[in-house]
């Protein structure tokens, strides 16, 4: 489900206070409460905000959005992203794959027959569950409710205990030729991760490069392939990293 141009409105404004009344975000918007506890609903339903009394407040983890609203929200971009990288991935036996909506489109393409994939998304475990075949490791851990994914101390020493041929990442944000996460939690899984790992592929559509992110998890130069889904902007440096697009 995407959000709704009113909706979208709805959460630009929790943004900027943490919190709303539904009779204000009414008179504001100019239509009725009724309507608006509607909208509310639904976007409690997509893990984005918490309901209060008489209106709606942001959760604490407002920072990561839902999973199910991410693969919604720049479907296309996120085909077209993962379709691009493809060709580009390395012969592997084992990968980690992260939480990301685009890493589960590109594992969802890729021949996974009797590979060793290990992951901390609850979407991804169950939508690769159903093929056959495939040596598939959920990391435990505490589960966000906007993520689904495990994230903690925990999970990351967990990390510790494999190699792997291949990690398969997105990130929230690149700026200045380095890759960022909104949430200290998602960073510290990835780094952990990215030490493990032989081979990087990172993918990014375009919104990437207007995006805000606050923790630093590496320089694209780190990568052994970064894909997009069109050109990047001018000046980007990859360093050695196969760049697609």
């Amino acid at each position: 489900m995407a959000l709704t141009e009113r909706q979208n409105e709805i959460l630009k404004r929790l943004k900027e206070k943490k919190t709303a009344v539904v009779s204000v975000l009414a008179k504001e918007l100019y239509v009725s409460e009724a309507t608006i506890r509607r909208d509310l609903s639904e976007m409690k339903s997509m893990g984005l905000i918490e309901r209060s009394h008489g209106g709606a407040l942001l959760p604490e983890n407002a920072d990561e959005i839902s999973i199910f609203f991410r693969m919604e929200k720049n479907a296309s971009e996120k085909e077209r992203t993962a379709t691009n990288a493809i060709l580009y991935i390395p012969p592997f036996k084992s990968v980690f794959i992260d939480s990301s909506s685009t890493a589960l489109a590109l594992a969802e393409r890729i021949d996974l027959n009797f590979k060793t994939v290990v992951t901390n998304n609850l979407q991804t475990a169950i939508q690769l569950s159903k093929k056959p075949n495939i040596n598939l490791i959920l990391l435990g851990g505490n589960v966000h409710f906007n993520t689904n994914s495990t994230t903690g101390s925990w999970t990351a020493r967990q990390l510790a205990d494999f190699s792997f041929d291949l990690m398969i990442s997105s990130c929230a944000a690149v700026l200045e030729n380095e890759v960022f996460e909104r949430s200290l939690e998602q960073k510290e899984i990835k780094r952990a991760a990215f030490e493990r790992c032989k081979k990087r592929v990172l993918l990014i559509d375009h919104t990437k490069f207007s995006a805000h992110g606050t923790y630093r998890l590496s320089s694209l130069s780190d990568y052994d392939v970064v894909a997009t889904d069109a050109p990047p902007p001018a000046g980007l440096d990859v360093g050695k990293a196969k760049l697609i697009y």
